[in-house]
């Protein structure tokens, strides 16, 4: 299933798309999985803008509106969903500003996770609030101090179940592109030329050696998971939570050029700081992250393509055009990695 020039793919596509489990999850389907654990609907229903999972806004007689996940089947295992909602409760009963799931059933081995029509699904407290300002310094000097109390915290929750960050797993996303047929023929040879020096160069940096320390991580933590309310940062979805350097949930944090970045840096890190420690040897890791992002958000669309809500979402994806630029894109990301790491002298 894989690069668009080819007419069998179409055809396996459209089937596959319409044989995807998210195709039973219609508006009645919601309602009623949410009905299950004792709520009575309205019958409003707003699907909100998530792709890996669905999520949905679900009004409740006489009450508040409830945020309803449901997982995409077969991601994650049991442990793993139950872990990350162990966790979210963990940092918020440490007086955390996060969001964790409801109970839906006490007495259940899983006991934030509803069961309906082979959907696993959790509910949530809405919270409003609106996206952080990156290029505020006071923001990014909060959002330092909050991260910092999160993994502070965290040093008293481990990981068992959630993954590990890995070098590998950038490797299987490059491989996946070529096995399962995405790259176009005749740019092949330039894929596999420039994707094996950006490994090379990750490797040589590489986020998960022994040097540094891998602690319970947010794991995705961008301005799109931090809602602003109450002049303090309130974090949502930890759908990726991963253990991990630190440094993973502060890159995504900084935007522009290098002298821009060090400035923000110097007030993350600085709030950050007040509550756990930083180590600078980090730093250099942030373009092996960036690079190893980039690599993993093409193979994600890549698997999940047959996803229909995916070709609607990005339908620029999987074109030869799309794999032309993407080449371009890995040889910005090597001159990157070939750069000498940001460095902050003043702290």
């Amino acid at each position: 299933m894989g690069f668009t020039g080819n007419h069998h793919d179409h055809t396996e596509h459209a089937e596959a798309a319409l044989n995807h489990p998210y195709t039973r999850l219609t508006p009645d389907h919601v309602i009623a999985a949410v009905e299950s654990t004792g709520r009575f609907s309205d019958a409003r229903i707003l699907a909100l803008n998530s792709y890996e999972n669905r999520v949905y806004q679900v009004g409740i007689e006489d009450e508040d509106p409830v945020i309803v996940k449901f997982y995409r089947p077969n991601r994650w295992s049991l442990l793993q969903i139950d872990e990350e909602h162990r966790y979210t409760r963990f940092l918020h009963d440490h007086e955390i500003p996060v969001v964790p799931p409801l109970v839906i059933d006490a007495d259940s081995d899983w006991p934030t996770l509803g069961n309906y029509d082979d959907f696993r699904f959790s509910i949530y407290p809405r919270q409003g609030g609106r996206a952080p300002e990156l290029d505020n310094l006071e923001h990014l000097h909060l959002l330092g101090r909050f991260i910092g109390r999160i993994h502070a915290v965290g040093q008293g929750f481990r990981f068992e179940h959630r993954i590990g960050m890995s070098l590998g797993s950038a490797r299987e996303n490059v491989d996946y592109l070529i096995q399962a047929g995405f790259i176009p023929p005749e740019l092949e040879a330039a894929y596999h030329a420039i994707s094996a020096e950006v490994l090379a160069a990750i490797e040589a940096r590489r986020p998960d050696a022994d040097i540094y320390q891998q602690i319970s991580l947010h794991g995705d933590c961008h301005s799109g998971n931090v809602l602003w309310r109450d002049e303090c940062p309130h974090f949502v979805d930890f759908d990726d939570a991963i253990s991990g350097p630190a440094i993973q949930d502060l890159w995504m944090l900084l935007s522009g050029d290098i002298v821009q970045q060090q400035r923000q840096l110097m007030e993350i890190i600085e709030g950050y700081e007040m509550f756990h420690p930083f180590d600078v040897g980090e730093l250099k890791l942030i373009e092996p992250l960036r690079a190893m992002r980039v690599l993993y958000f093409s193979a994600w669309l890549a698997r999940r393509w047959d996803d229909p809500a995916f070709p609607m979402a990005f339908p620029w994806f999987n074109t030869e055009r799309y794999w032309s630029e993407y080449i371009l894109e890995l040889k910005e990301i090597l001159s990157g990695l070939q750069q000498a790491p940001i460095t902050m002298p003043d702290i």
